[in-house]
């Protein structure tokens, strides 16, 4: 049998005001806390202090390595992407509530499904930057040919251009098209529901985030920059437009690069 759908986002009746106050709370704080731990960014074992520094230091200082590397990108995916999902996050929290009720769980499952897809994606950067660290092509989380930096910019703006990424975009900017499709019951269907989404946004984003390479991993300008656009091009009706230009303008800065004397 297959499952009902859910009630569109637009009849779904609003959270509770405390609700909506705790849940825009929570995810302001964790998106906060992740913007901290970027800013202080620890690049040590011993940056972190107390038992994290004792366990990291007692590993192969390759291993230390890896572990910080890979948190540095899950990190920041949590502090550049929660800000851009929050009204898909408010959205199906709405929808659980006239639903079922009392759905605080269940958001937070889906949350944590979104999370983990994007999760992966930071494995495979941090296996990407390994990657170029060890083919000399990558100083200080910057790559340094400008070869491979205008190749970068090149695939960006392709991508932004490409129908797949129209179609991510487009599953990402509207919540009732996606909960109409995509709807679980249950806390194990939240979380379905967050890998699906994380699944179109990381197929949105992958390609800005590729950027960082060029532009530098931990530069948090570039960082916070980044954020921003993706935000606009999911937020705001003229997105696919957003990212339209920015495709061109990306083709552009590549053919500067390359044949820059």
């Amino acid at each position: 049998m297959s499952e009902a759908a859910p009630q569109p986002v637009t009849t779904a009746p609003a959270l509770p005001l405390g609700e909506q106050v705790l849940l825009y709370a929570e995810l302001a704080a964790l998106t906060a806390l992740s913007w901290l731990y970027l800013v202080r960014m620890p690049m040590t074992p011993q940056d972190l202090g107390g038992l994290g520094a004792r366990l990291l230091s007692a590993l192969p200082p390759q291993w230390a390595d890896l572990y910080l590397t890979f948190m540095m990108w899950a990190v920041m995916m949590v502090a550049m992407m929660l800000p851009s999902t929050t009204p898909m996050v408010m959205a199906y929290a709405r929808i659980a509530n006239a639903r079922s009720g009392r759905p605080a769980l269940r958001v937070w499952l889906f949350a944590l499904g979104y999370l983990a897809t994007w999760t992966l994606f930071s494995a495979a950067a941090t296996a990407v930057q390994l990657a170029l660290l060890h083919w000399s092509l990558l100083s200080n989380a910057l790559v340094t040919t400008p070869f491979v930096s205008a190749a970068i910019l090149a695939l960006a703006g392709l991508y932004q251009l490409s129908p797949l990424k129209d179609a991510c975009l487009g599953r990402c900017q509207s919540p009732i098209g996606f909960f109409m499709t995509h709807w679980r019951d249950g806390a194990a269907g939240a979380f379905r529901m967050g890998l699906a989404h994380g699944a179109f946004c990381v197929g949105c984003c992958w390609m800005l985030m590729a950027l960082l390479f060029v532009a530098g991993v931990m530069n948090l300008a570039w960082v916070a920059a980044i954020t921003v656009f993706v935000l606009l091009e999911k937020a705001i009706p003229w997105g696919r437009t957003i990212a339209n230009v920015s495709g061109v303008a990306l083709l552009a800065a590549a053919l500067l690069i390359a044949f820059r004397r």
